[in-house]
């Protein structure tokens, strides 16, 4: 089969966790694009609406459905209201997740709490519910969002819950990565560095041009640079990579 060919997505089943804006979003489309329908999920249901009709316009079929990830009668039932529309689930990509901007000697437990809930527990319970559909298929394709900040200290930016959440994350793709790939299921995942998001421009603006002077490339990254990986992941053309992480960050991590 010509190259080409194989990266194409035509009748698969995809969903995205926090589809509704920045990464995710971009996510939703690069598949769409790629000819997959999509369920665009999301915690802010206008959010997701919103991203659902803009994929039908690529001829497509999409769904918008809202789950808080974190709690798992909200996933059970995110679960429910995809199989009862499509009867199967391809290609899942758990991406939703918060950060914070604490200290370390500051950071209230609370925040500490809704962050694990929300980027680890939320990933292993969406990560185990989509393996429990695709183990009778015998296929399956999980990507995670993890981050450069699992590996590393993402200096100035103190997020210490944050890069905690990302490292769990990361051992999550390596040993789900380990167990699933026998019943054909490929769990593999992206890590990015900073890129030029809503939300960084909005609640990190005075970082922005510091990360620009200490990344390699001299600037972060754009949103369509990470539309390329999640296609490579979701498609055939990846299947002889397992339990690994794709790093996209501008060289960040070389220095």
């Amino acid at each position: 089969m010509n190259i080409l060919e194989r990266f194409k997505l035509n009748e698969k089943k995809a969903m995205v966790t926090g589809g509704g804006s920045g990464i995710g979003e971009a996510y939703c489309h690069a598949l769409a694009e790629a000819g997959a329908d999509v369920a665009v999920v999301d915690i802010n249901i206008d959010n997701a609406v919103t991203v659902s009709e803009s994929l039908k316009e690529l001829g497509i079929q999409s769904l918008a459905i809202q789950a808080d990830i974190s709690d798992e009668n909200s996933v059970d039932g995110m679960m429910r209201q995809l199989m009862d529309s499509w009867g199967r689930l391809d290609i899942a990509v758990n991406n939703a997740g918060i950060s914070h901007r604490d200290n370390a000697e500051d950071l209230p437990i609370e925040i500490w709490d809704k962050v694990l809930n929300v980027n680890l527990k939320g990933a292993f319970l969406c990560a185990q519910r989509e393996a429990r559909i695709m183990k009778p298929q015998k296929y399956g394709k999980i990507i995670f969002t993890v981050s450069i900040s699992a590996s590393i200290i993402n200096i100035p930016h103190m997020h210490v819950a944050y890069g905690t959440s990302k490292a769990g994350v990361q051992h999550l793709v390596k040993a789900l990565g380990y167990e699933w790939i026998k019943y054909g299921i490929h769990v593999n995942g992206i890590s990015p560095g900073a890129v030029y998001t809503p939300m960084v421009e909005k609640r990190l603006p005075e970082l922005i041009p510091v990360w620009e002077k200490l990344y390699p490339i001299n600037r972060l990254g754009y949103i369509e640079e990470l539309k390329g990986a999640v296609v490579y992941l979701a498609s055939d053309v990846s299947s002889f990579m397992v339990g690994n992480c794709l790093v996209l960050d501008g060289g960040y991590t070389l220095i």
